[in-house]
């Protein structure tokens, strides 16, 4: 039966063989058989080509939800009628103090083709600014831990008109860690403290601007930990946090975002808060390379020539000479929702638009787990892959990417892609050398990092420095990192690395090497057994699987 969820191909060059779970799974989920093509799969700058085993469960990403018609009608609609508030209109006056708040660039990945939907939203907000005689307007990116932005990137996110009018005094990036730059408003009942950003904290109506492209993103997190300082954000960045997280991708299962949501909430207590939320297809790729999304069975003549030139072309360009070009390449995402008003009500509109695009029925857990990783992350924009971020991307965000229960059985094993090259970005990830070369040779243990040696990164006079006067993110993001991968760790029996370009960062991370992934599948089927189930996410574009009770095909290796 052919995978009838993509859309028709100019031409099918052989009858697809695959097959649907009689009645289990959706059209986006295929079982291959011994003539199934070859899987493509990112391995960091490259793409990669493997032969899987028949019986191999391959989940795809649903085709892009269709774009707004009308996008500048539906921002409009959403400021003129937002959920559980008062029309932005209706709460200007003349002489108040307004602060309006965006995301910063670590979302989406790749950058959004011009205009950004951040521009879109500031141009009719700050139109409604002016119009009703509101002057005292500052814009700030909420960058928390993350590093600032470069003045270039600041321009392309709100476009030169905006730019020009209020960079650098009245536009910049938040700053954790300004001498009286944060005012505390108190703690929650778990004890949390709730500190905040002080022009902010002094606003009379702040405006936040989010661009959700996973579910972890947006609501009470955005305010509450997007412009916070240290004292704030060790509440709840906490190894704890994440293994009391059922999946964070899920907030309705999420330690995390409990305790983001009780800092919220006392938050706006103190403030008026109007939240205005943007959910964005998952059309991450140029019309050029969209045979990336597809099912490798159903490519035309074009499409294996398209994959071949790029793939060749990849493979003689210097790896900086990759990662500029990719970079450079926007994605042609669209926005699919917009709305807006009090915190959670306009996150949970949202929300149901974002599973509605990413989430895929599956039926049964597999022992195994097969998934490529690309070139970027939220924490690499313009820059390097390193082994602490490939780590997160494998067991922080990839395996986190379900709901109900986990793709891959307690116990299994993660087979991932990626050179693992022991390279690091000296002007964005400074603490990150110091942190893979000092502290992980002695412990990966998450609790002994966090309790050891946090406190010292966190408070560490150079790397605040290089955080507030230059581009690095703070010299406690490589702990946070660390602990994203922790639900990963504590579920996952194995994690095995196919194409490392090295011997030695695949131990320090507690990994296992593999020279291929025939290599990879016999070495986890001494682990799980004769006979496992074996699922590849193909990724990237993003997706999520709803997994469902019940049992997976087995291979027979």
């Amino acid at each position: 039966m052919k995978m009838t969820a993509h859309a028709v191909p100019e031409a099918v060059t052989a009858t697809p063989v695959v097959r649907r779970a009689e009645g289990a799974e959706s059209d986006y989920v295929v079982y291959l058989d011994a003539k199934s093509a070859k899987r493509i799969l990112w391995c960091g700058e490259d793409l990669i080509e493997e032969k899987l085993p028949a019986g191999t469960r391959v989940v795809y990403p649903k085709p892009p939800l269709p774009g707004l018609p009308d996008r500048d009608a539906a921002i409009e609609y959403a400021l003129h009628h937002p959920q559980n508030m008062d029309p932005l209109p209706a709460l200007l006056r003349p002489g108040m103090r307004v602060t309006i708040c965006i995301d910063d660039i670590s979302l989406p990945l790749p950058m959004m083709q011009t205009p950004d939907m951040r521009q879109s939203v500031l141009t009719m907000v700050l139109k409604l600014l002016a119009e009703h005689g509101v002057e005292d307007v500052h814009i700030i990116v909420a960058t928390s831990f993350h590093r600032r932005l470069t003045a270039r990137e600041m321009r392309r996110c709100v476009g030169k008109t905006i730019f020009g009018q209020f960079y650098p005094d009245r536009y910049y990036n938040h700053d954790g860690e300004a001498p009286g730059g944060i005012v505390e408003l108190g703690k929650t009942g778990h004890g949390e403290p709730v500190r905040i950003n002080r022009r902010v904290a002094e606003s009379d109506l702040v405006i936040y601007i989010n661009i959700n492209l996973v579910p972890m993103d947006g609501g009470h997190k955005s305010v509450g930990v997007g412009l916070c300082d240290y004292a704030t954000l060790r509440a709840h960045h906490t190894p704890q946090a994440i293994l009391g997280s059922d999946s964070y991708m899920d907030p309705g299962r999420s330690a995390l975002a409990t305790s983001c949501n009780r800092i919220g909430r006392l938050l706006e207590r103190h403030l008026k808060v109007f939240h205005i939320e943007a959910a964005i297809n998952n059309r991450m790729f140029h019309p050029s390379m969209h045979f990336l999304e597809k099912n490798e069975d159903e490519f035309t003549e074009l499409d294996r020539v398209k994959f071949l030139t790029m793939q060749k072309g990849l493979e003689v360009l210097p790896r900086a000479a990759k990662r500029k070009m990719l970079f450079s390449v926007p994605s042609p995402y669209e926005p699919v929702a917009v709305y807006a008003g009090e915190a959670e009500a306009t996150h949970g509109k949202i929300l149901e638009k974002c599973f509605e695009q990413y989430c895929i029925p599956v039926r049964g857990q597999s022992d195994v787990l097969i998934t490529g990783i690309p070139f970027v992350s939220p924490y690499n924009v313009h820059s390097i892959m390193n082994p602490i971020l490939v780590q997160v991307m494998a067991l922080g965000y990839f395996f986190n990417f379900y709901r109900y229960q986990p793709l891959v059985k307690k116990g299994g094993v993660m087979i991932v892609t990626h050179p693992l090259y022991d390279e690091f970005d000296p002007e964005f990830h400074p603490s990150y050398i110091e942190f893979f070369n000092r502290l992980l040779p002695e412990t990966r243990d998450s609790f002994v990092l966090q309790d050891k040696y946090e406190e010292e990164f966190a408070k560490d006079s150079g790397y605040i420095s290089m955080y507030r006067y230059g581009h690095a993110y703070h010299g406690v993001h490589p702990f946070y990192m660390w602990y994203w991968g922790e639900n990963g760790r504590a579920h996952v029996g194995k994690v095995i690395v196919v194409g490392a370009e090295n011997d030695y960062v695949a131990p320090l991370l507690g990994w296992e090497n593999a020279g291929s992934t025939s290599e990879a599948l016999e070495m986890a089927r001494s682990h799980v057994g004769h006979s496992p189930s074996v699922t590849l996410l193909h990724l990237a574009p993003i997706l999520m699987t709803d997994v469902l009770d019940g049992e997976a095909a087995t291979i027979n290796l």
